[in-house]
């Protein structure tokens, strides 16, 4: 049962993904992969929320809404990938920003979501 429970998180998650990334990308262009950056920052704050409630104890929440959800729509790989696709083509800052940024800011956003989550359900 717990395994129906990461698919349909993820079944919720990849189309989100992907539809953030699209609605980001036709409005932001190079040099950074800014797509990949809001649906890592977004999937940051979701699960910081999750674990900032009393639903984050809860196996099933975690399950539907952090490994499916979250796991859908955040992509390390993703953001791998174009961090060495702007390495390859030269832009080593461009790069390097988009390293310092996605650690710091999905880092940043889940510790916010956790506090924003605890000052209203905890």
């Amino acid at each position: 049962m717990t395994w129906l429970l990461v698919i349909a998180g993820g079944a919720v998650g990849a189309p989100l993904r992907y539809l953030t990334d699209r609605f980001v990308q036709t409005r932001h262009r190079k040099p950074l992969p800014w797509g990949t950056f809001a649906a890592n920052m977004l999937g940051s704050l979701i699960l910081g929320v999750l674990v900032g409630t009393t639903a984050g104890g809860d196996d099933r929440w975690q399950l539907l809404i952090g490994t499916g959800l979250c796991g859908a729509l955040t992509t390390y790989s993703t953001f791998a990938y174009e961090t060495l696709q702007l390495v390859g083509v030269g832009a080593r800052l461009s790069a390097l920003a988009n390293v310092v940024l996605t650690l710091a800011g999905g880092l940043g956003l889940y510790y916010v979501g956790g506090i924003a989550a605890q000052a209203m359900w905890g």
